[in-house]
């Protein structure tokens, strides 16, 4: 009797698997016979959309719209291009900053980008305020704050800051080393 209740009780667990599987498997097919289609409806209309295809369906002028909007809203061509002038600075020697008794010096000659050569009368006016700045700036230096790659930019960037607040309206772009020599 016990062996015919485990065969009942395993035929049962059989039945129930063998309904439920279809009943699972229906809702999913369903699911995907509804939402597949639809993505793929989603997706071609975006596609369609983006390539401008629907414009041309629905009879706008595409092309010429684009181009008489492009004219409106693009900003006015630029007038004839300036191109940078240069400068270039007297000669600078100064002692640098030692701890021993021998002597440090630096020679300095540097030019100056400016972004336009209308700019250069307004430079020269100021070029007594622009040596001393460079003056007193160079004469605190140490050797060890000139050498590499990264003493040279920071030079660099130090005296492209005091020449552009020496020469306030007026926009130098950079500094440009010609010489450079520590004895």
């Amino acid at each position: 009797m016990a062996e015919d209740l485990e065969e009942d009780f395993e035929e049962g667990e059989g039945s129930e698997d063998s309904s439920d599987a279809p009943k699972k498997a229906l809702p999913i097919k369903k699911i995907l016979i509804i939402v597949l289609p639809i993505l793929l409806l989603l997706g071609a209309g975006a596609g369609i959309y983006f390539s401008g295809l629907l414009d041309k369906f629905m009879g706008h002028k595409g092309d010429e719209h684009h181009e008489e909007a492009a004219d409106a809203h693009a900003p006015p061509p630029p007038k004839a291009v300036q191109a940078a002038a240069f400068m270039d600075l007297p000669e600078m020697l100064v002692n640098l900053q030692t701890t021993g008794r021998k002597q440090a010096f630096l020679k300095l000659r540097v030019a100056l980008e400016l972004e336009a050569i209308t700019d250069q009368p307004r430079v020269e006016q100021m070029l007594p305020r622009i040596v001393d700045n460079f003056q007193v700036y160079l004469r605190e230096l140490r050797i060890e704050d000139l050498q590499g790659a990264s003493g040279m930019h920071l030079l660099r960037e130090e005296l492209l800051t005091r020449v552009n607040a020496a020469v306030k309206p007026v926009k130098v772009s950079d500094v440009l080393f010609k010489e450079m020599l520590v004895q």
